[in-house]
């Protein structure tokens, strides 16, 4: 029976081998990615709920792309909001209002295709589910189905807006609710203006963040309002607050991405960059110096060098080639090709 091993050994390469022709990931490419991850890393309610329980801060920070969503899924932040603020950050408005539906699904698929860990949690933007319940429910299973997230975020704490996060709740889909400074409501609010900080606007923060809580929310997003309204919402629920220019006493917190990475350095984002917002880095200086080198380097010819054109022809093939050229009655093709593959080797 000492053939047995050997069997088992073999059976398993061929296993192994057909696994590896059966996979869409090949072997050897050009390009590669991050490695994939497995269902059971992703973060779930629960987890959240537990981490909440234990008074342990949720992070949340705000991804509209692959690359930014990759980020986020390597430095292992609980949430990943793909935001409406997209139309300002990325699209270049000076509001949240323009950004379609539409626009917002291949925001959310490209953060999906990334971000393999955290909760994925997309925005409801303006106009895609104020007019009824059946409008809110379709464009909220829309962002699950089409834009591949976990969850739905909405804006403002009107009887409409909570009858509707109550009606998406009743549809199997998690809602985080957002209170304060509402975005979407700039025009009725007059601007981004902070709230709470009158008596009865900080009242009517903590009644609709409770409002919003027995709609069936898992979690409520305070923006701009003074951070002793924060505090008392986040004792007066039960459910974690996520806070953006609340002060320290949320459940958690949120910033846009390009804002805590110091992204943008154009003046159409320092307008719009909240004082809130601590940078974290200036990765746009970074950005404009590197592409700024390489234009220089571009301009001077130094770019690329031999260590940057690595795709070689052998010596047969190179005068073979030179040779068809000059069939081909383009000389000075030839000559300039002979020229170039001098030069490449007295660079080396």
């Amino acid at each position: 029976m000492a053939f047995l091993p050997k069997l088992s050994k073999a059976s398993s390469l061929a296993r192994a081998c057909l696994i590896r022709c059966m996979s869409n990931v090949p072997e050897n490419t050009v390009y590669g990615g991050p490695k994939p991850q497995t269902s059971n890393q992703r973060v779930t309610l629960n987890q959240l709920k537990q981490k909440y329980r234990k008074g342990e801060p949720i992070t949340v920070v705000t991804a509209y792309d692959y690359p930014s969503a990759v980020h986020l899924d390597t430095a292992g932040i609980d949430i990943c909001l793909v935001g409406d603020s997209a139309s300002m950050v990325v699209h270049g408005h000076d509001t949240t209002l323009p950004i379609s539906l539409e626009e917002m699904l291949v925001h959310c698929r490209a953060v999906a295709r990334g971000a393999k860990r955290p909760l994925l949690v997309g925005d409801l933007p303006f106009g895609t589910y104020e007019t009824n319940t059946s409008q809110a429910v379709d464009t909220a299973v829309r962002v699950l189905k089409e834009g591949g997230m976990d969850a739905i975020k909405l804006e403002g704490g009107s009887l409409a807006r909570i009858t509707a996060a109550k009606a998406i709740v009743e549809a199997g889909i998690a809602v985080i609710g957002h209170v304060g400074l509402t975005p979407q409501a700039i025009s009725v609010l007059g601007g981004f203006r902070p709230q709470g900080k009158n008596v009865t606007s900080a009242v009517k923060v903590v009644e609709t963040a409770m409002a919003l809580q027995e709609a069936g929310c898992f979690s409520v997003v305070l923006e701009c309002v003074p951070a002793l309204v924060a505090s008392a919402v986040t004792s007066a629920l039960q459910i974690p607050t996520i806070g953006i220019g609340a002060g320290p006493f949320c459940s958690g917190q949120v910033l846009v991405y390009h804002d805590l990475l110091g992204m943008l350095q154009h003046p159409h984002h320092a307008k719009v960059t909240p004082k809130f917002c601590k940078q974290y880095a200036r990765v746009g200086d970074v950005i404009n110096k590197a592409l700024l080198e390489y234009k220089e380097e571009v301009t001077n010819g130094s770019f690329p060098g031999p260590s940057h054109s690595p795709y070689k022809m052998n010596a047969e093939d190179m005068n073979g080639f030179f040779k068809e050229l000059e069939k081909l009655g383009l000389d000075k093709a030839a000559s300039a090709s002979t020229e170039a593959a001098e030069k490449m080797n007295t660079q080396q």
